[in-house]
C-alpha cells in the first residue's frame, strides 16, 4: 500500500467492520439485505485495479480488526466498499452438503473478486444478493 488513497480504503475497510458489528451485535440486525445497503443503480462498471485495491483494502483491515472476521462478516463489507465507488458488487453464499461446508464470496460481473474461484465450482449458491 503506497498512496495515501490505499491507506484510506483500509481505514473505510475498517470503519465497515464496525459498522457490521454495531449492527449485527448491539442492533441485532440479521437480514443479510439491509446490512449491504442498495445495490448500483447504474449500468455494471468493471475496473479490476480497482477492484483489486478495495478487495485489498478490506483483506488488511480485517486482519488488524480487533476480533476474527469471518467470511459473511468481510464480503458484505467488501461489497459495500465496491458499491460505494460504483461498482455493481454483489454477496453470493454457497454450501456443500456433505460434508458440510459454507462460504460466503463477492462477485463482480461474476467474476469471484475476494477469494479463489474454486468457490463457484465447489459449492452449490444458497444465495446471492
Amino acid at each position: 500500500m503506497k498512496r495515501l488513497s490505499d491507506v484510506l480504503m483500509v481505514a473505510r475497510g475498517l470503519v465497515e467492520l464496525c459498522r457490521y458489528d454495531v449492527r449485527h451485535g448491539l442492533l441485532a440486525i440479521d437480514n443479510v439485505e439491509s446490512h449491504l445497503g442498495a445495490p448500483v443503480a447504474t449500468a455494471p462498471v468493471s475496473d479490476a485495479g480497482l477492484e483489486s485495491r478495495l478487495c485489498e483494502a478490506m483483506a488488511l483491515a480485517a486482519c488488524l480488526y480487533w476480533k476474527p472476521v469471518q467470511c459473511l462478516h468481510r464480503s458484505i463489507c467488501t461489497v459495500r466498499l465496491l458499491r460505494s465507488r460504483g461498482l455493481s458488487a454483489r454477496l453470493v453464499i454457497g454450501f456443500r452438503a456433505e460434508p458440510f461446508v459454507s462460504h460466503a464470496w463477492v462477485e463482480v460481473s461474476g467474476r469471484i473478486v475476494n477469494d479463489s474461484p474454486a468457490y463457484r465450482e465447489r459449492l452449490r449458491v444458497l444465495y446471492t444478493a
